[in-house]
């Protein structure tokens, strides 16, 4: 048996950024090596891969930065970017967001324990033994708000997002942009999504500083199938913002109207192991960001004439505050939209054909 020089303090908190640490099992075998005393989710794709491992963890809805500023005691931060350096990058970025406060944090991809601005050496040292890593010292700068913002560790080619919203691909493996007043705006490196950018300026001034970046697949592997929507119940209305799905769910929920291609992609990955199905309303400018799956009792239409964002906004307001038999509510809206959309997803009987409503 392994004996290890010095025990991992018993009130350590692990938190655990992104799906690819549960898609790999790497969270389950962190579990059993160090023992962590709380272990908390950050992230709405890791969330979803969490619940479908069964591992005990807490789920919390904030960025990685607030949830470590809100957390006494030590506290270690895992993560698996995609590349060894955008998850190097990612952590600098996280680090850099604490204040006086260092951090010590686990990059899979590389085995690297960093220990960021003076963190605790002790923990260091203690993850690297028991999980085989090498130790790094690491600064990250603590600047004021910049006028421009870089999303490093891109890959040409790669969708970006700002909030949760797609507003271009990358050209380049650094990403900046900027708020010009009235929309984000793009510097370098970025081919615009002008869709994409118009979305995001509905909700209002964007702080480039604290708002929600990054490049790539949101997740690669495929969900899991699990639990079986209720039936009956309230609808779930998110309108091109998917990463909002776990702060805005019902307890009673039934389905979801999931407004905008990539909405609906991302909706209809994170209900399927709830057994939820998804109403989408797309238009046809979807952006390859997840697997896209659907539970059953689930209905995809593109618009014919129209945009998405008008369509879905109709719907919405069709959305009663009470409870409705999802099934029923479907029809009713499909009957609704007659002549202008065709369904080009029906999971209702397993179907999965492209014909006209």
């Amino acid at each position: 048996m392994t004996v290890f020089t010095d025990p991992l303090p018993a009130n350590t908190v692990m938190v655990v950024h992104g799906p690819e640490l549960f898609d790999s099992g790497e969270v389950a075998w962190l579990l059993a090596t160090l023992a962590p005393s709380r272990t908390i989710v950050a992230g709405v794709m890791a969330r979803t891969a969490a619940e479908e491992s069964h591992l005990p963890v807490e789920f919390c809805g904030k960025p990685p930065s607030d949830v470590i500023r809100a957390t006494s005691g030590p506290v270690l931060l895992v993560n698996r970017g995609k590349t060894a350096q955008s998850g190097r990058i990612f952590g600098e970025i996280v680090a850099s967001r604490l204040a006086e406060r260092g951090l010590v944090y686990l990059e899979c991809s590389s085995r690297t324990v960093f220990c960021w601005n003076g963190g605790d050496m002790a923990l260091a040292r203690n993850v690297s033994e028991r999980t085989g890593s090498g130790i790094e010292l690491a600064t990250a700068n603590r600047h004021p708000a910049p006028a421009a913002r870089e999303i490093r560790g891109c890959i040409p080619g790669e969708s970006v997002y700002v909030n949760g919203i797609i507003i271009g691909r990358a050209t380049a493996g650094t990403v900046v942009i900027r708020w010009n007043g009235v929309q984000v705006e793009a510097v370098s490196g970025l081919v615009p999504k002008p869709h994409g950018i118009e979305k995001l300026s509905r909700y209002g001034c964007v702080d480039i500083a604290t708002a929600w970046c990054k490049s790539g697949s949101i997740r690669v592997a495929e969900p899991k199938t699990a639990g079986h929507a209720p039936g009956t119940g309230r609808v779930l209305v998110l309108d091109h913002c998917g990463h909002e799905f776990y702060n805005r769910l019902p307890d009673d929920c039934c389905g979801v109207l999931a407004i905008g291609d990539d909405t609906t992609a991302v909706c209809g990955h994170i209900s399927l192991h709830r057994g939820l199905p998804v109403l989408g309303i797309v238009d046809g400018d979807q952006d390859l960001i997840v697997p896209s799956v659907f539970a059953r009792g689930s209905v995809v239409v593109e618009t014919i004439a129209e945009r998405d964002d008008d369509v879905g906004a109709e719907l919405s307001r069709r959305v009663p505050l009470h409870q409705v038999q999802w099934a029923a509510w479907v029809e009713e809206m499909l009957r609704h939209l007659q002549g202008r959309v065709r369904i080009v997803r029906d999971v209702r009987d397993d179907a999965d054909a492209m014909h006209p409503v």
